[in-house]
């Protein structure tokens, strides 16, 4: 077999352009915006250099920013819970359902929707009945009536309303990701399993889960980063309202950069977050590779 031979210099020439690109695009806009939390800065005048002091004020002078970290963490719980239903059902579409691609398409559709489209639509899901609301009628047929509520407008179960929407949205996301691991399992091994009485949940346990679990890791960390990064929704939504009940990291991050022309201060909002989504995704990569020690 003839094998190609090519230099270092040549692979680091071709290499070296994207390299450049990605660090252009991702590492200097981070160090750039940890510069700026050292700056009392609003985003278009002189800048002054305060050092710390913005991250002080953060960790002990702001009343929104520790419950905002909260929600925002509590986003990510939910979030990484919705991983295991996902397993569950894509087991069960490649397990019972013979052509399931349409079904798996389908639950994948609200990934495709604008964000926008969808917060408007669960905006008006919400409504009160007078303006129209569909889950609070429906709540009114079933003589639920004491279960309504003003889902959006009530600060204990508005973040939670945006939770439901969350989860809804990308419950088919997950789904196809966890069903194409289970497509890629050889079924010699099922059928070795079952003539040793292995099949079923049992198989599921010992088969399906062990080898899915690098697909798994990919649910689990794109969940959690992207819940830490949940922005878009919340805005179109509630904007972090009613007084600041669904705020989280990111759009306490915006209203004091844009809205409060605290630039300075929202970039060290900023690099607090990116610090979160770097140790948790260290934490979750240690979690998953002795995970992959058990089992393998």
């Amino acid at each position: 077999m003839n094998v190609l031979r090519v230099s270092k210099w040549t692979i680091a020439a071709f290499v070296l352009p994207c390299l450049v690109l990605y660090v252009g695009l991702v590492f200097v806009p981070i160090l750039v915006s940890m510069y700026s939390g050292l700056l009392d800065w609003n985003g278009i005048g002189e800048s002054k250099f305060i050092g710390l002091e913005n991250f002080k004020n953060i960790l002990t002078a702001d009343p929104v920013f520790w419950p905002s970290v909260r929600r925002t963490l509590m986003f990510a719980v939910f979030s990484m819970a919705e991983i295991p239903v996902a397993l569950f059902v894509a087991m069960l579409l490649s397990r019972f359902i013979k052509k399931p691609n349409f079904l798996v398409a389908s639950y994948f559709l609200p990934v495709i929707l604008s964000v926008v489209i969808i917060g408007q639509l669960w905006k008006t899901i919400y409504n009160p009945a007078a303006m129209g609301g569909m889950l609070n009628q429906v709540l009114d047929l079933l003589n639920l009536g004491s279960w309504k509520r003003s889902w959006l407008t009530d600060p204990k179960i508005a973040m939670y309303s945006l939770y439901f929407v969350a989860l809804w949205q990308y419950l088919g996301y997950h789904t196809l990701i966890q069903f194409t691991g289970i497509q890629n399992i050889p079924a010699d091994i099922y059928e070795a399993a079952k003539i040793d009485g292995a099949e079923g949940l049992k198989a599921d346990w010992y088969i399906t889960f062990p080898m899915n679990i690098p697909i798994f890791k990919i649910s689990i960390v794109l969940a959690f980063i992207g819940s830490l990064q949940a922005f878009d929704m919340i805005m179109v939504m509630t904007g972090g309202g009613p007084a600041h009940a669904t705020d989280v990291i990111s759009t306490h991050m915006y209203n004091m950069s844009f809205l409060s022309l605290k630039y300075g201060y929202g970039s060290a909002i900023a690099a607090f977050l990116v610090g979160i989504c770097l140790v948790a995704t260290l934490i979750i990569n240690l979690i998953f590779n002795r995970l992959e020690r058990k089992f393998s």
